[in-house]
């Protein structure tokens, strides 16, 4: 109904406006050393990751798109916080990196629900593969800003950190939004015009449920715990993105993309129990000992 740009612009100028409303009345407003480092995640993770998301979805899908952005986005993440904050990775880890990747390239097949040609393909993968840079880079900055945060003694709530990245990523993507103007029109003309009127309920449930609610939650979670276990968990939202790009868009998914959907999950479930000491991996590793 609108196009990438103009959907994300709308929807993160919604998103921070009510991440505001949160910051400032009952949070920390634009206070904290820590300002300058969310700001820098906002501009990596709402901004780069989300432009390069956004190139990703009109050309290779929700599905492969959100399953490119969240399973590469884990193991680049844990990889960047161990070389950066020491945040030591295990070979457990490693494994279920490589597992979730694994199912990732399995989902990533062409198949006969993707209808586009070899160059769109491979443009949409690389958009992609830039969103979960986005997204990873986005989220060891955040877990920097935390550790400035707690040196300080003021506590970072998850609405107020969402806030302060949200600033960086709404100026990157209006600055981004204003240079492209020319080539959206000239890519336009001819086009229908767009229907705000049906595209506002989608946008305003898209902010509240993703940069709102979603990151509100996610900035929670890397407060207290590494990205190498939050961004796992996140990755489990392929599965969910599959059912509702069926209902949504009639996208009917392939076995083969079912299939590595869920070894991506399985890996990333697998990491996350792996990192927080549960007892699947070393009664795995028992068994394979035996």
């Amino acid at each position: 109904m609108l196009g990438g740009p103009r959907a994300n612009l709308a929807r993160i100028s919604i998103a921070t406006c009510l991440l505001a409303l949160w910051a400032h009345g009952w949070g920390e407003g634009l206070r904290g050393a820590s300002l300058p480092w969310f700001f820098l995640s906002g501009v990596i993770g709402f901004g780069l990751g989300d432009l390069a998301l956004f190139g990703a979805l009109p050309r290779i899908g929700p599905r492969l798109s959100i399953l490119l952005t969240q399973c590469l986005a884990a193991p680049i993440a844990a990889l960047a916080e161990w070389a950066w904050l020491g945040t030591r990775l295990h070979s457990a880890d490693v494994v279920c990196a490589a597992v979730i990747l694994l199912g990732v390239a399995v989902a990533l097949a062409p198949d006969r629900g993707l209808d586009v040609d070899r160059r769109t393909f491979w443009i949409g993968v690389l958009c992609g593969f830039g969103s979960a840079l986005g997204q990873a880079f986005g989220a060891v900055v955040s877990r920097k800003a935390n550790t400035v945060a707690a040196a300080t003694g003021l506590a970072i709530d998850g609405g107020t950190a969402a806030y302060q990245r949200a600033l960086g990523g709404v100026l990157l993507t209006a600055l981004a939004f204003w240079l492209t103007r020319n080539r959206r029109a000239a890519n336009d003309a001819g086009q229908p015009s767009v229907n705000w009127r049906a595209a506002w309920p989608f946008v305003g449930a898209n902010a509240l449920a993703g940069p709102t609610v979603g990151v509100g939650c996610y900035q929670w979670a890397l407060s207290t715990t590494p990205s190498g276990l939050v961004l796992p968990i996140v990755a489990t939202s392929p599965l969910v993105t599959i059912v509702l790009s069926f209902f949504l868009e009639r996208l009917r998914p392939t076995r083969r993309a079912v299939l590595g959907g869920l070894l991506a999950v399985a890996g990333a479930v697998a990491l996350a129990d792996a990192q927080s000491g549960w007892s699947l991996w070393p009664t795995l590793k028992k068994g394979l000992n035996m």
